[in-house]
């Protein structure tokens, strides 16, 4: 690829491109086709959860699939003890937050606790039904669940079916970079002739 003008990072963000545009419409009609009109919470999971890295992405989908439960687990808590009483949402929140930090101590997307958790009160309280909110909590879990599992199993995949390597001029630049010690005389009296060579 390399006649094309494209280095190995060009074809990462290609690769990462192409991988965000199968997710979201795997999401997209996935959740249609589940008579679900507004899959936005779903497509905000994907894209958060997805990462050219396999390792990162997996990282992400734990990472916000454990938030996401936290708020929900703690706005469900909240609605069953008060009811859907618009004084309950600040209580809630502050008791997210301080379990997220000190309890759950996962930094990444630490920020999803609360705002499921007020997304799940705030529908209670807006309907005046505690049952709706509970429901609506729930749907919300599941939406993110699953759109985070997208993100992450078509990182996967691409990563596997697109398999991109270093060039090996790169490395080997790098590989003889990494073995010159700056403090070794006879290392840098290397390093202009070998320099002129490359």
């Amino acid at each position: 690829m390399r006649r094309f003008g494209l280095a190995p990072q060009h074809l990462v963000g290609l690769r990462f491109a192409i991988n965000v545009a199968l997710a979201t419409t795997i999401v997209w009609y996935g959740l249609r086709a589940l008579d679900d009109r507004n899959p936005s919470w779903a497509i905000a999971s994907m894209l958060a959860a997805s990462d050219p890295q396999p390792a990162e992405a997996r990282r992400m989908f734990r990472s916000r699939l454990i938030n996401v439960a936290v708020g929900c687990a703690s706005g469900l808590l909240f609605l069953a003890v008060g009811g859907s009483q618009d004084w309950i949402l600040p209580l809630a929140l502050a008791a997210t937050v301080l379990v997220s930090s000190y309890v759950v101590r996962i930094k990444t997307m630490w920020r999803q606790a609360p705002i499921t958790a007020a997304v799940v009160i705030a529908a209670a309280a807006t309907n005046g039904s505690t049952a709706f909110g509970i429901a609506q909590g729930l749907r919300k879990v599941a939406e993110v669940a699953f759109g985070c599992l997208v993100g992450m199993v078509v990182s996967l995949i691409m990563s596997k079916v697109w398999l991109i390597q270093p060039s090996t001029e790169a490395t080997s630049l790098d590989s003889w970079r990494n073995t010159v010690d700056p403090h070794d005389e006879r290392s840098a009296s290397a390093v202009p002739l070998r320099s002129a060579r490359l």
